[in-house]
């Protein structure tokens, strides 16, 4: 059994990722539509003609967002009138591509997420991306064609626009036939006798005969749960199926999708952390590739697919689609391809991997017949590819396998820049000898680099009345701080439930990662939680400089607001530090510190003073040239200093204890106009 699975986010159109030449790829748009309503949208496409061949076919769903006609917000969420919803709920949608024959082929299916306007990742102009491999489909993927969004959604709020990219080349191996075996939703609930809920009546047997060349075939199916009976079936239920060749059952599958808590795309207005039916809101749906046994050509085979046995009461279903390829020999010996650029990336299906600094992760994937042991790499920033590094291991045929290589000290120098930068990383060699197709060997992606914070900082963390176990006070929800080694070098783990914790972290130049970890999936607040009445309370976890009151920002981290702490099963920040401390300290160790931020700055300025019983002196901003050019009275620990009127240049801070003259912090403040 072998899941194909690319969440590719092609970027042409997306400044993301190249793969192909210029003239090598061929673009073909398909459907562009405002989904409005439970429905078909159907486009009809004009694919290129036969005589070439195409080493990748992508399907790249673009969801979007529109204001409904006579939404009003006043009501967002209630569905007061029927103009309250609106882009709010997590619908199921299958992109088809409609046969001459009335066939229908599913090429791919997500679920639109909980996308609230008022949420903050889902505003009304926010896109997700969906990227379905559909290059075994290019045998039908041709001249005039009907695309079909299916939408099963009773709102409207969402746009759908599907683009093809077509990647001239040889694929990895040649598809003799697609046939469609079963397909369609159907009720589950009364699998033991041959009512109406009974699944299985729905998916009979099938013979069917492999073509010529045939050395190999799958099948491969996509499930999702959806409905509830007093067992929250189908939706928040877990079943197997079973699929059976020649009455002999050759594989199973369990219908279950446990990482909704994982969601890229998070937080969102409605319940998206709950694992389900093979789904999550605002995610693709993953498809299974079952292999068959001993197929050559002319071989008949019974086919079968069948669901466990369940008694239910009404109310669940499956939306099945089940296809099978039939495949000829494989072009290729020895072929390894970069597949995906995981961090350092601009792509938002890999939006909780990054900002980083430090090490890229790659992912890499077999497509040759030969067993591959070793793969030599290239990589670096801004077309400059001056790192190298082996890989070494055993990828089989089609495995994949995500690769992390040194660090590139160029990662490091450019963090806290708002500039957009290009990563690039290109196979040299496979197994020591040249690779048989350069064509997928090199991958791009822009990104924006990761934050620089403070060498010392406070961890302000409360955590919730959510333990590890029934009989424990031990809160579920921990942080950790790790290097570049992945040493720990900070932690808050094994914390008390219900108590608030501050610590004080001082670190030495180098990249760093906070981790948080929960492992009830739902954060240190969730919503749902505030309005179920779980008892569950809420817990926070805010990094502040030294004696600030203001947050470090932290990429997609809410602070504040109806989504604040709400991260699911975790969070990870990146981040550079770059003074020479090398301690962790309770808050009650002192230190003289001055900070100054934000930092390049505008308009205001935030002074904090820590380390001092009392503050009692004053500040003093110089220009460059030394000149005195703001003079004020300082007895507070914070203090705010307005520059707007000040020409853009380095300045610095100045401050001078009057109890102690001799007592003087310096600190130095970029103002930008």
């Amino acid at each position: 059994m072998k899941k194909y699975f690319c969440l590719l986010l092609v970027a042409l159109c997306l400044n993301a990722a190249v793969k192909a030449a210029p003239g090598d790829t061929t673009w073909v748009q398909a459907n562009i539509n405002n989904l409005s309503w439970y429905g078909n949208y159907d486009t009809t496409v004009a694919f290129p003609a036969n005589g070439k061949t195409y080493r990748n076919i992508f399907m790249i769903f673009t969801l979007g967002k529109y204001m409904c006609p006579g939404y009003n917000p006043a009501y967002a969420g209630t569905g007061a009138g029927g103009t309250g919803w609106c882009g709010d709920w997590d619908y199921t949608v299958q992109n088809y591509l409609v046969m001459p024959n009335g066939k229908n082929l599913e090429l791919g299916r997500f679920i639109t997420p909980y996308a609230n306007a008022l949420a903050p990742r889902t505003p009304w102009n926010a896109t997700q991306h969906y990227v379905y491999d559909v290059t075994d489909y290019a045998p039908v993927l041709k001249d005039s064609c009907k695309i079909r969004i299916f939408y099963s959604g009773y709102s409207g709020g969402f746009t759908g626009n599907i683009l093809f990219m077509m990647i001239e080349g040889a694929p990895d191996r040649e598809v003799l036939g697609i046939h469609k075996l079963w397909g369609g939703s159907y009720g589950y609930g009364d699998t033991t006798h041959a009512g109406s809920r009974n699944i299985n009546l729905h998916f009979p047997t099938v013979m069917d005969t492999a073509p010529a060349s045939t050395v190999s075939a799958a099948l491969k199916v996509t499930v999702t749960g959806h409905g509830s009976d007093p067992n929250y079936c189908n939706e928040f239920c877990s079943h197997n199926y079973y699929v059976y060749q020649n009455n002999a059952m050759i594989d199973s599958y369990v219908i279950w999708r446990p990482t909704c808590g994982s969601n890229e795309l998070y937080p969102q207005s409605g319940t998206w952390l709950y694992e389900r039916a093979n789904w999550c809101p605002g995610a693709m749906v993953y498809s299974e590739h079952h292999d068959l046994h001993g197929i050559y050509e002319g071989t008949v085979s019974a086919l079968g697919l069948q669901f466990e046995p369940y008694n239910g009461t009404g109310g669940a279903s499956y939306t099945t689609e089940a296809t099978l390829f039939y495949y000829g020999e494989m072009k290729k010996t020895l072929d390894a391809s970069i597949e995906q650029i995981i961090a350092p990336t601009a792509n938002d299906n890999y939006y909780r991997e990054n900002p980083i600094c430090g090490s890229p992760v790659i992912h890499i994937k077999n497509r040759g017949v030969a067993t591959i042991d070793s793969i030599n790499f290239i990589y670096g920033l801004n077309d400059t590819l001056s790192q190298t590094y082996t890989w070494k291991g055993s990828l089989a045929t089609f495995a994949e396998t995500d690769v992390t290589l040194p660090p590139i000290a160029e990662l490091n120098s450019i963090t806290g820049d708002t500039l957009t930068y290009k990563f690039t990383a290109k196979i040299t060699d496979v197994n020591a000898a040249p690779d048989a197709d350069s064509t997928n060997n090199v991958m791009s992606a822009s990104f924006l680099s990761a934050p620089v914070w403070p060498s010392s900082f406070r961890i302000f963390f409360e955590t919730n009345n959510e333990s590890i176990s029934s009989t424990s006070d031990i809160c579920e929800t921990a942080w950790q701080i790790f290097d570049l080694n992945n040493n720990v070098v900070a932690s808050r783990v094994n914390a008390l439930i219900s108590k608030t914790y501050i610590d004080t972290v001082k670190l030495p130049t180098g990249c760093y990662k906070l981790v948080i970890t929960d492992s009830s999936c739902d954060g240190l607040h969730w919503w749902v939680n505030d309005q179920s009445g779980s008892g569950i309370t809420a817990g926070y976890l805010n990094v502040r400089k030294l004696n600030a009151s203001v947050n470090i920002p932290m990429h997609g981290y809410n602070y504040s607001g109806t989504y604040n702490n709400d991260f699911g099963c975790g969070f990870t920040q990146y981040f550079y530090t770059t003074a020479p401390v090398n301690s962790v300290t309770d808050i009650s160790e002192t230190e003289i510190v001055m900070d100054a931020y934000p930092n390049p700055a505008r308009d205001m300025v935030n002074v904090d003073i820590s380390g001092i019983q009392q503050v009692k002196g004053t500040l003093q901003l110089m220009d460059e040239l030394g000149r005195v050019v703001e003079l004020i009275d300082c007895q507070s620990s914070h203090q705010q200093l307005n520059v707007a009127s000040l020409a853009g240049g380095v300045y610095t801070i100045l401050y001078i204890d009057g109890l102690n003259p001799d007592r003087r912090l310096t600190t130095r403040l970029l103002i930008m106009k």
